[in-house]
């Protein structure tokens, strides 16, 4: 009788420990879960912050650019998404993406370039970061070309995630992850401008002069949603 006594003592015991080690992870966990939405767009609409008209550059169409498949998970995934063509008298057509996620669900994943455009049937090449220097900061952005059949493209293009401006898929999750862990859940904003030519250098010409004259184009607080270091 004693021993038994003793044993059912000695089980109340453990589960009551194991109880309490549950719960204390629960808490932890539930510390832990994402509560503030960090979103520097607001209720505001790219569209309408966009202007008609970069630098030499005027708006010419909302088509003819390489998207994300139209299927429910790019669907869900951006909040806004901006698609035009420029067109200048004196320089390559570009085109301009911008994706937008309001981050609701506080997992973010941007399609990059490197996911739109093998979807699309292109090959990739030439993959370097190409800082691009702004008015009191540089932006470090991505720069690879995109082939085709019928069709080469130069590609510029960065991410913000809330404050951080990650170059590769890896930061980009480390960002997430580390904003989630804070307590936050970060908006995420993608900008790409492309340009249809074989030519490197005039690619790169053509959509580093326009990235600058993006910036100089738009107020002080629409150049940070895009780029968290511009001024």
């Amino acid at each position: 009788m004693t021993t038994d006594r003793h044993d059912g003592v000695w089980l109340n015991r453990r589960q009551a420990i194991l109880g309490g080690a549950f719960l204390a992870t629960a808490g932890v966990a539930a510390a832990r879960v994402p509560s503030q939405h960090i979103d520097l767009l607001g209720k505001r609409k790219m569209e309408a912050l966009i202007p008609n008209r970069i630098g030499q550059w005027s708006f010419y169409s909302k088509s003819g650019l390489v998207v994300p498949p139209a299927d429910q998970l790019s669907d869900a995934l951006y909040s806004q998404l901006l698609t035009r063509v420029y067109l200048s008298p004196d320089a390559l057509p570009v085109m301009l993406l911008i994706a937008q996620s309001a981050g609701q669900t506080g997992v973010l994943q941007v399609h990059r370039p490197e996911y739109c455009y093998p979807a699309g049937g292109f090959t990739l090449s030439g993959r370097r970061i190409l800082p691009v220097a702004l008015p009191g900061s540089t932006l470090d952005a991505t720069f690879l070309s995109a082939h085709a059949d019928d069709r080469t493209e130069q590609i510029l293009y960065w991410t913000r995630v809330g404050t951080d401006m990650p170059t590769t898929w890896a930061q980009q999750r480390w960002s997430v992850a580390r904003a989630n862990l804070k307590g936050d859940i970060p908006d995420a904003v993608m900008v790409r401008v492309s340009a249809l030519t074989p030519d490197h250098d005039a690619g790169i010409a053509a959509l580093t002069t326009f990235t600058r004259a993006l910036f100089a184009a738009v107020p002080a607080d629409v150049r940070r949603v895009l780029d968290i270091d511009a001024r």
